[in-house]
């Protein structure tokens, strides 16, 4: 995390963070109308360890952009049926169709991380899923599909201080999942299986890149900034959009019978 002179994290402020995001989401604007206008499709990958802060730059991504056009998918864990299933199947449904943005708040990276540490999956699943996992996003590549991964860094300093502000915090207990608390007795085991998958699938084609979120405003800008950075060439013509008549027959005459708002809370 950047420091000052006097040593302490310089975090960055409120005010100063919506002033660089602003203009970032107005070039995300940019690409969402580049997809539509040319049909490309744009899958973006977010991991990182509980507390990273992967739903905060989820949300500053899609925030400003058409929801129709642009969806979060948060898988809930698999059912029964899912269980006997090829592992990849019930993520192939979510990917984009023509012009639209998909970002995964975890993907089928859960096999690699949680279902591998905390044994919801055999050794032999995650093995497997390390070697095909490459080949099944090359495939996604070569079909056209934009695919970025990206990996959010927290220091476990930092990762216990904001399981603690979740704690406390009624708004953002929910966050806190029986799987979050067993988490924090396998810290190590995660490191390990994290490393163990960025080795196996940060490829070539479909490589990694890990975001500094000890910050949590720096990462997302960071991260925002180098996906940007990384969509081809995307300025399209905008289409002018011209107002029709206004009718301006008073609301209360196009009904018999009167309507009547209720009071504004004061």
């Amino acid at each position: 995390m950047k420091k000052s002179k006097n040593g302490k994290n310089d975090k960055l402020s409120k005010d100063e963070y919506y002033n660089r995001l602003e203009p970032l989401q107005l070039e995300l604007n940019d690409v969402a109308r580049w997809l539509q206008h040319t049909g490309k499709r744009l899958v973006v990958v977010i991991e990182g360890r509980d507390t990273a802060g992967k739903g905060g730059v989820i949300t500053a991504i899609a925030e400003t952009l058409n929801p129709r056009l642009c969806r979060t998918v948060a898988l809930a864990k698999p059912s029964e049926r899912e269980q006997t299933q090829w592992y990849f199947q019930r993520y192939v449904p979510q990917l984009p169709a023509a012009g639209e943005i998909v970002l995964f708040d975890r993907s089928w990276y859960n096999r690699a991380g949680v279902e591998r540490v905390m044994g919801f999956c055999s050794e032999g699943e995650a093995k497997v899923f390390l070697k095909q996992a490459p080949v099944f996003e090359q495939m996604l590549i070569d079909d056209g599909i934009l695919l970025f991964k990206y990996w959010l860094t927290v220091d476990q300093a930092q990762q216990e201080e904001r399981f603690t502000e979740r704690l406390a915090d009624p708004l953002k207990r929910w966050k806190l999942s029986p799987i979050d608390l067993q988490a924090r007795e396998k810290y190590a085991d995660y490191g390990r299986a994290r490393d163990a998958m960025l080795k196996a699938t940060h490829t070539a084609k479909s490589p990694w890149t890990l975001v500094d979120f000890n910050d949590q405003r720096r990462g997302r800008l960071t991260l925002i900034r180098h996906l940007l950075d990384h969509i081809p060439e995307r300025q399209v013509p905008e289409k002018l959009i011209e107002f029709p008549p206004l009718d301006h027959k008073p609301l209360r005459e196009r009904f018999g019978t009167p309507l009547k708002p209720i009071p504004t809370l004061r």
